[in-house]
């Protein structure tokens, strides 16, 4: 004779006949953070964030340019108290090295997305178990940087001519980022404050230092910043302080995506699941609503099919919640 079911496991049973599925312990969520999310699902992600991105970039040109070369005054004047203004040694320097300079635009219009792209696809298909939280902290990092474009446009060296600084590009005639009036037409050449250039190249070798396993890859994770860096200064492109920004934003946000990630309490994580469940379970029921068959469709079927089809079809209304 089977012994009846303690009281612990009748509430168990209970709450799956009530939500669909058992409720997942805190342990079974964390391991769901630790595993990479469908890819077709990060493609969409991927694509329409840079999209909104980017949009958002072209969106917020001001309408004059008085506050972006206001600005660079003031950040000029800050690094030459410092003792920071190196862009202009930096920049004549490279003009005086023209196969250089020309690799330097090169390098600065392509390498900033290669690179980073080369390295989430690396870190989704060998490395999942940290995918999520470096994903949503180079994410977060780039999204909170509209704000920097927003409120402090800022126009770059390469503008700033009676300070005698040279774009590269027009200087040579080279390949680059701005080469064309269209290129330089479809974004926002004064959102240089913080410089993500430099933030998604800290992000970048940060990713391949700490996660490969190979002491080569581990070596040019760590030149890669410091390459940037150097490219973004010498072009005329962005300010020392610029860069100080942009390493700045990406250390705030991983630190703060990885304590939500992988040092997350509990109750937080069966909050934020019980959300993502509710959410899921609303878009299924859309999704049933607008694909299941109207009253004409149910009566023109087969009298050797319909009556099963009329009760499946009355079933599912009726057990969808009001």
């Amino acid at each position: 004779m089977a012994q009846p079911a303690p009281p612990a496991a009748r509430r168990g049973q209970a709450d799956q006949a009530r939500h669909g599925e058992p409720r997942k312990p805190a342990a079974t969520l964390r391991q769901r953070v630790l595993t990479a999310p469908p890819v077709w699902r990060e493609l969409l992600l991927v694509v329409l964030f840079y999209t909104a991105y980017t949009l958002t970039r072209i969106v917020l040109v001001q309408d004059g340019t008085g506050p972006a070369f206001a600005h660079a005054d003031q950040i000029l004047g800050a690094e030459r108290f410092l003792g920071l203004d190196v862009e202009l040694h930096l920049n004549q320097t490279l003009l005086s090295v023209p196969w250089l300079a020309r690799s330097a635009n090169i390098f600065y219009a392509t390498m900033h997305f290669i690179v980073t792209l080369i390295v989430v696809l690396w870190l989704y298909r060998y490395r999942p178990q940290h995918y999520r939280w470096l994903r949503t902290s180079i994410m977060t990092a780039t999204g909170v940087a509209l704000i920097g474009f927003w409120l402090y446009p800022l126009a770059p060296p390469r503008f700033l001519h009676n300070e005698g600084f040279v774009d590269p590009v027009t200087a040579l005639h080279s390949l680059g980022l701005y080469a064309s009036d269209a290129s330089g037409t479809l974004t926002n050449q004064y959102a240089a404050m913080p410089s993500m250039h430099a933030g998604w190249s800290l992000w970048c070798g940060l990713v391949v230092v700490k996660l490969a396993s190979q002491k080569w890859a581990k070596a040019l994770g760590a030149i890669y910043p410091v390459t940037t860096v150097y490219v973004i200064l010498s072009t005329a492109n962005h300010y020392v302080l610029d860069a100080v920004a942009g390493f700045a934003l990406i250390g705030g946000a991983a630190w703060v995506s990885w304590i939500l990630y992988m040092r997350c309490p509990p109750p937080l994580l069966m909050a934020r699941a019980r959300v993502s469940q509710r959410v899921a379970h609303r878009v299924r029921r859309g999704t049933s609503e607008r694909t299941a068959p109207g009253p004409a469709a149910v009566q023109g079927t087969p009298a050797t099919g319909g009556g099963a089809t009329r009760s499946t079809y009355n079933s599912g209304r009726t057990s969808q919640p009001a």
